[in-house]
């Protein structure tokens, strides 16, 4: 009875939208059925095969460029963050000067809104007055010619280190949580036993942290999947398309869906989406089972 509201809001707010999302992928809903998209026509598999099999089909064009770019940016941030988030939990988890301070600040980047970051650093990339050519070339000489960052194969590495220098600050928040609650006396213990630093290190803390980097690296790996606000706000403010190098599984999805009006095969497109994600954490589940249940 105690649970009965929470399922109440999980049917109404998850439930029945996916179950929507599921028909309306067998439907051939186009603009001409914005208002009563669940009355469309019929159309059984056909918006499947569009997306699987049929090498004309509007969206299936840049669906592989998509998939590979999302693959390559879900890897590289999700390793990134998680990179810089153990290292910046080590550093703060020590005592020092200004600790409280430090951390506060180091926050900073997460608590900026990803709509926001996409325009800062769509600024910060502009080829002749953004502030990352001025750095690299006028000031510290690395290279003879301004960079194209916005356009061709630099432009998943304008998209990569962004999304990475606002997350890196959540997986931090969460390994020190995971730190502080390791006993010291552990520590003190090993010490005593002669083990320096490093050898703590893979002894003790690495394997005490790895449930909290297994809930880090599902969370990295369905949030960078499913990325869309700093890439649609970087290439266009919201209306720009950044090419097949930078072009991820949800802008394409959005292009398709609500700038051709294809909503039908945007739904189907979706639906293969969550098919591919669920079985993703069932991978993932397998792997860190035993981290989780404590076995």
């Amino acid at each position: 009875m105690f649970l009965l509201p929470t399922v109440i809001g999980m049917l109404l707010l998850q439930a029945i939208p996916i179950l929507q999302g599921l028909y309306l992928g067998f439907l051939r809903s186009r603009k001409d059925m914005l208002i009563k998209y669940l009355s469309a026509p019929w159309a059984g598999l056909e918006n499947y095969r569009e997306i699987l099999f049929n090498p004309d089909s509007a969206i299936r064009s840049g669906l592989g460029d998509a998939v590979r770019n999302t693959i390559l940016y879900t890897i590289i941030v999700t390793i990134g963050t998680l990179t810089i988030g153990t290292v910046a939990a080590l550093m703060v988890n020590r005592e020092f000067r200004f600790r409280a301070a430090a951390r506060t600040l180091m926050l900073f980047p997460w608590i900026v809104p990803t709509y926001v970051v996409g325009l800062l650093w769509g600024f910060l990339w502009q080829r002749e007055v953004g502030l990352v050519n001025i750095i690299l070339v006028d000031w510290l000489h690395l290279f003879h010619d301004k960079i194209t960052w916005l356009i061709g194969p630099n432009t998943l590495w304008a998209i990569i280190i962004p999304t990475i220098w606002r997350q890196w600050p959540f997986s931090m928040l969460m390994l020190l949580a995971g730190l502080q609650g390791i006993p010291k006396d552990v520590y003190e213990a090993a010490e005593i036993d002669g083990a320096n630093p490093w050898q703590s290190f893979w002894r003790i803390t690495w394997p005490l942290l790895k449930p909290v980097w297994a809930i880090l690296i599902l969370h990295g790996l369905i949030f960078n999947v499913y990325s869309f606000n700093i890439v649609i706000m970087m290439f266009g403010n919201g209306a720009g398309y950044p090419g097949k190098y930078g072009d991820l599984l949800m802008t394409d999805l959005f292009r398709n869906s609500f700038q051709m009006w294809d909503f039908g095969t945007g739904a189907a497109m979706s639906s293969l989406l969550m098919l591919a994600m669920m079985s993703l954490v069932f991978i993932w589940y397998r792997i860190f089972r035993d981290q989780l249940t404590g076995k």
